[in-house]
């Protein structure tokens, strides 16, 4: 039963995109809370088990793991099933939160006039229909458990709308909107669904697509004076996912320092 001082004990969480970033924080920090979790990566095992293991070595008195990897493509649907199957076999129980967080950002800043079919599509085919897929796996099981929590991951950049980032923000203004509709088809089911956008983090995702004069621009901006860390993201996710975020619903939280 959740306590206190574990709020999420022994509940199921699947965190996608866990092996680095925002993704890797979030799942630390839901373990610290009392979590038990399916770490989703898509290409870095070793990153992933490393998480896994940092988390298991938190537990030194469970006889069974309270973590364990999972390779799947979010973008594909069967691979979607998958994970959710291996997470209620794993820990014989019904996943109760979902967090998505894998994603993927442009290689760089491109007008819409300049941007490439191809590359639209792989940014929204993980951005967008990953999301969907897994919000929509996650909404089937959950009501199967009778509640829980639905959290994904977009991005403050769907406010700030800037020239040259048209791909990246469709593909997260649409998450925002889909969340909204999506919480609103769960009425009944003890099932809560929002969106937590971080501002600019200190990722590497964040840095492989940004010039030293873009990463400064977004520093020099922001009333901090600085780039927000994973670290600030993880409690606003660790919040929304426990009992006591029942009446938030339906929101798109921005956690961005006042960037925007």
């Amino acid at each position: 039963m959740a306590t206190g001082n574990n709020p999420l004990q022994d509940r199921v969480a699947i965190v996608t995109g866990a092996s680095r970033g925002i993704g890797r924080e979030i799942a630390l920090h839901l373990a610290s809370l009392g979590a038990k979790l399916v770490l989703n990566y898509t290409s870095n095992k070793h990153l992933a088990d490393l998480v896994a293991s940092e988390i298991n070595s938190s537990f030194p008195g469970d006889d069974a793991p309270r973590a364990f990897t999972v390779q799947a493509d979010i973008s594909d649907p069967e691979q979607v099933k998958s994970l959710f199957d291996m997470a209620e076999q794993f820990f014989n129980s019904q996943p109760y939160i979902l967090v998505n967080s894998a994603g993927v950002s442009v290689a760089q800043k491109t007008p819409i006039a300049n941007t490439s079919v191809e590359e639209f599509d792989r940014v929204l085919s993980v951005n967008t229909r990953g999301a969907f897929l897994c919000a929509k796996e996650a909404a089937n099981r959950l009501k199967r458990g009778g509640g829980g929590r639905i959290i994904l991951i977009s991005s403050s950049a769907v406010a700030s709308l800037r020239p040259g980032n048209a791909t990246y923000v469709a593909s997260k203004a649409a998450i925002d909107s889909m969340v909204k509709i999506l919480a609103k088809e769960l009425k009944g089911t003890g099932i809560t669904a929002n969106c937590v956008s971080p501002g600019p983090i200190a990722t590497d995702m964040f840095f492989e697509s940004r010039t030293e004069e873009m990463v400064q621009k977004a520093i020099d901006e922001c009333p901090h004076g600085r780039l927000g860390q994973s670290e600030d993201v993880a409690p606003v996710v660790g919040f929304l996912a426990t009992d006591a975020s029942e009446w938030v619903n339906g929101q798109v939280i921005r956690v961005n320092g006042g960037y925007v």
